[in-house]
């Protein structure tokens, strides 16, 4: 269970978002990954009596807030693992980052939010554990 707790939950999205643009033709290389990502799944009906068209990329975006919120819960516990997790959501951002800037099928929208969901999930991290440490050393140096 500690090794799990190490893992940055966010990879899951980028991973399905992974597999979706790899199912394209052209795989990395596809330029038609904005219309799938754009492309109308269904559609809700409003109290306003309008439609609501849901497509891939707001579903894939729901599901990262989701998992961004689990994330920051995480990062507010100040255990040894947290420091790989910050580790590994770094380098995690840093891969989303290559993607995004060198891979056509993955300069949309949807995944340039998604980047951005793991850099503030990298960024609440280390915010997050300096100010624990801080909290601790002040803490600490009452004592005398």
């Amino acid at each position: 269970m500690r090794n799990f707790a190490a893992f940055p939950l966010l990879a899951l999205p980028v991973l399905v978002y992974n597999l979706v643009a790899l199912t394209l033709d052209g795989g990395f290389s596809a330029v038609d990954a904005h219309a799938r990502m754009t492309e109308g799944l269904f559609t809700i009906r409003m109290a306003s009596n309008v439609d609501w068209p849901v497509t891939l990329g707001d579903l894939f975006l729901a599901a990262a807030l989701v998992v961004l919120f689990i994330e920051l819960l995480k990062s507010t516990t100040s255990r040894g693992v947290a420091i790989v997790n910050h580790a590994l959501s770094m380098i995690l951002f840093i891969i989303c980052l290559i993607q995004f800037l060198l891979a056509p099928a993955f300069a949309t929208s949807t995944f340039f939010l998604i980047t951005l969901m793991v850099l503030l999930d990298v960024l609440a991290g280390f915010i997050v554990t300096i100010v624990a440490a801080r909290r601790d050393i002040d803490f600490g140096g009452n004592d005398g």
